[in-house]
């Protein structure tokens, strides 16, 4: 029987390539190696290992509750995605400031992260999950196994726009503090502002 290289035998596990790595460093499948040092599985082998992984977790991100359509369509994506690639997933969503370390989901994704209980996180864009301090995130990812797929790299929003919106939620809690919530110089002091913000 011909021996599996480690991309195929990931594919047959439903698993990423660094969890087969993972599992090899931890004894609990320990792999052939070519006279060149590349791993090769046995099928019956892998089939009898049992996968305590689990599932692909898709992280969904907007700022305001104004941009709960943009969430769904991050949703859509996101489930679509996994969808076609046949792997079972929860999608985890949060309304918040990137610049906020402290939202409910975030802390909830890196919690599963930690315990090795997420085997893929998908995201729709890079600055979904934090604004400043993704990299963080990525590299627990890289500790724990977990496979990090980006569906699009290249359509980020604008530094500008994102710091924009970030800068008028900052501003929205504070004036809202000093004056009341509901005061009417608040939302003036807010309108204001928001004017300003699409005029960057």
């Amino acid at each position: 029987m011909s021996k599996l290289s480690i991309s195929e035998a990931a594919k047959i596990k439903g698993v990423s390539a660094s969890t087969l790595r993972r599992w090899e460093s931890e004894g609990k499948l320990i792999p052939e190696r070519t006279a060149s040092g590349h791993r090769r599985y046995d099928l019956s082998q892998l089939l009898g290992v049992k996968s305590e992984l689990s599932y692909t977790v898709g992280y969904c991100r907007v700022s305001s509750h104004d941009q709960k359509q943009d969430l769904e369509r991050q949703k859509e994506v996101v489930e679509l995605f996994c969808s076609q690639n046949g792997w079972q997933f929860e999608i985890i969503e949060d309304l918040g400031s990137g610049l906020n370390y402290s939202k409910k989901g975030l802390k909830r994704l890196i919690r599963l992260i930690v315990d090795n209980k997420i085997e893929r996180l998908v995201i729709t864009h890079k600055d979904r999950l934090l604004r400043f301090g993704s990299e963080l995130i990525f590299s627990l990812c890289e500790h724990f196994g977990t496979e990090v797929v980006i569906i699009n790299r290249t359509e980020d929003s604008s530094l500008e726009e994102d710091l924009a919106q970030d800068v008028l939620e900052i501003i929205t809690i504070f004036s809202a503090r000093l004056y009341g919530s509901r005061s009417h110089k608040n939302k003036k002091i807010v309108e204001e502002l928001r004017a300003v913000a699409t005029r960057i």
